[in-house]
Formats: C-alpha cells, structure tokens, sequence
C-alpha cells in the first residue's frame, strides 16, 4: 500500500526543515505533497533550497498565490495525490511522523476482520492543551457523535487516514479548520468506519488555529453536513477504491 501524504504549510520556516525531515525517516512507500499556502516568511524559499537534495527532489511543491485557508491547501492537495491511502502532516512539529506506520497497521487489522470500508484516526491526550483549546475540541467531538451516531475520541485530529479516491470526491467547502469536520462527517455519512489508534502530540501554544473565530464555524460545518443532503461515495471512486484494497 502507498500512502499519501499532505503536507500543508503556511509562516512554518522554524520546523518546516525539521518536520520534512522526519517524515524522510518513516519506514513506508510515501507520496509527499507539500502545499504553500502562500507563506509570507521564509518557508517556500527553504522548500526550494530542500527539494534540489535528495529524498526531498522527490517530492512535489505546490504553491498558492494568496491565502485560502487550510481547508483549500488539502483540497488542492487532495486532487495531485496516486497514492492508495491518503494521511495529513501538519508542519509544526505538534505530531510525530513515526506515528504513521500505526495507523497503516490499524488499517491493516481492519481489512484483516473482513471491513470493507476503512478510515483511521490517530487520537491525542488533549491533557496539555489550553483549557479553552481542549474544551473546544472535546466539545466538538461530542457533537460529532450525538450528531452521527459515531464514538470517537478526537475528531479534530490531524491524522485521519483514508482511501485516496474518497478524499478526492470530499465536497471541501471548509476553507480553514471547519475542514476537520466536514471530512468525519462525510465518511460516516458514506458508512465508513473510523479505528483509532492512539498517536503522540506534543501542542504548540502560537496555533493558528483560534477557539472562538473557529470553534462556530466548526460546528456550523457539522449541523450543515447532518441536516444537508448526506455525502456519498461516487460509484466510481468506491470501485477503485475496492481495485486498490485487493
């Protein structure tokens, strides 16, 4: 199985180095997908300086002309991706990519129970978050499960992982961190299961990721996704996505 992975960037010249770096070192067959969403510090000048050097000429740099938001950084990444699976990384050193081969495993183990349609999320102790951090994303979570039915743990989690063909038929309306939602919903919508493992966080206190300008728009995200028309996979996409699990 190949994993994609997305890696959106935006003002991360401290770790971007770093961060690439040690996602070099994971043991798996990789498609690397950086996207630039229009940096304004000194990140897409230390890309360019990163990909004249191997492992990192292997992979492919896109760049924005504007900000757009998180949310448009993966749906232009979404679109480029060959890979089987498809995962996130986000640049700022808040995950560790060594985490990864978990989540293949998990995967691994679900297609072993005879489960046809798999999503996998690497779920965070939110312990050392900020109190109005952490309470919105335990908040979230809740609703994501009254709302759908569902029982996970960490619905905002960077780490979701699933089948290439269905990221790329996700609608993506969120522009920034409502994006998080809009894809869980989505897959349980499709009647997917998420497996969770638990993944290492290490949070960063300069987020640019704001609880109260982007905690509504969130939940917005999920009570338009559950009273709105439901999300189902093209037959299309299900299909290959069936060739490529074989």
């Amino acid at each position: 199985m190949r994993l994609s992975v997305i890696v959106p960037v935006y003002n991360e010249e401290k770790t971007v180095l770093t961060m690439l770096t040690k996602l070099s070192e994971v043991d798996l067959d990789m498609e690397v997908v950086v996207v630039d969403d229009a940096s304004t510090d000194r990140t897409w000048e230390i890309l360019q300086e990163m990909r004249q050097q191997a492992p990192f000429n292997a992979y492919r740099y896109v760049r924005h002309e504007h900000n757009q938001g998180k949310g448009v950084g993966l749906r232009t990444g979404f679109a480029l991706v060959t890979g089987d699976m498809i995962t996130i990384q986000d640049a700022d050193m808040e995950y560790d990519p060594q985490d990864l081969p978990a989540l293949v495993r998990k995967w691994e183990e679900g297609k072993a129970q005879g489960l046809n349609h798999i999503a996998v999320y690497g779920y965070r102790n939110l312990a050392e978050q900020k109190f109005t951090t952490r309470w919105g994303n335990r908040f979230l979570t809740t609703m994501t499960n009254i709302l759908f039915g569902s029982r996970i743990h960490d619905m905002e989690t960077c780490y979701k992982m699933l089948p290439c063909e269905v990221a790329k038929a996700l609608p993506m309306e969120g522009r920034r961190f409502e994006i998080e939602p809009e894809i869980t919903s989505c897959l349980l919508q499709a009647g997917y299961t998420i497996l969770e493992v638990p993944i290492s966080y290490y949070p960063r206190q300069d987020k640019k990721l704001a609880p109260w300008k982007d905690g509504w728009p969130a939940l917005a995200m999920l009570l338009r996704r559950r009273f709105g028309k439901p999300f189902q996979v093209p037959v299309v996409a299900a299909r290959e996505e069936t060739v490529a699990a074989k």
